[in-house]
């Protein structure tokens, strides 16, 4: 099983991005699929989830600019950011949670700075 996200970049303060995940080679579907962050010298936290029935969480300091959601058909999962913030940047990893573990995606740079 594969998770391959996408989508992140550079982007100026208040600006938007959308990232992507979508795992490949698995005959499973995913219970609760969702984001991490990872700051330089902060631990990882994180941002957003959802399960496959569409209930969602997020981290606090997100609530409001950021969206997930996912296909299940195609087991992939997306994150809207909008109104993006420097304390934004960091490396984003977006991971999938089945009955047969957790696998995770390599992980995309968002860089918020003017």
């Amino acid at each position: 099983v594969q998770l391959q996200a996408s989508g992140g970049g550079l982007v100026q303060p208040g600006g938007s991005l959308r990232l992507s995940c979508a795992a490949s080679g698995s005959t499973f579907s995913f219970s609760a699929m969702g984001w991490y962050r990872q700051a330089p010298e902060k631990q990882r936290e994180l941002v957003a989830r959802i399960t496959s029935g569409g209930s969602t969480n997020y981290a606090d300091s997100v609530k409001g600019r950021f969206t997930v959601s996912r296909d299940n058909a195609k087991n992939t999962v997306y994150l809207q950011m909008n109104s993006l913030k420097p304390e934004d940047t960091a490396i984003y990893y977006c991971y999938g949670a089945s009955f047969r573990g957790t696998y995770w995606g390599q992980g995309t740079l968002v860089t918020v700075s003017s």
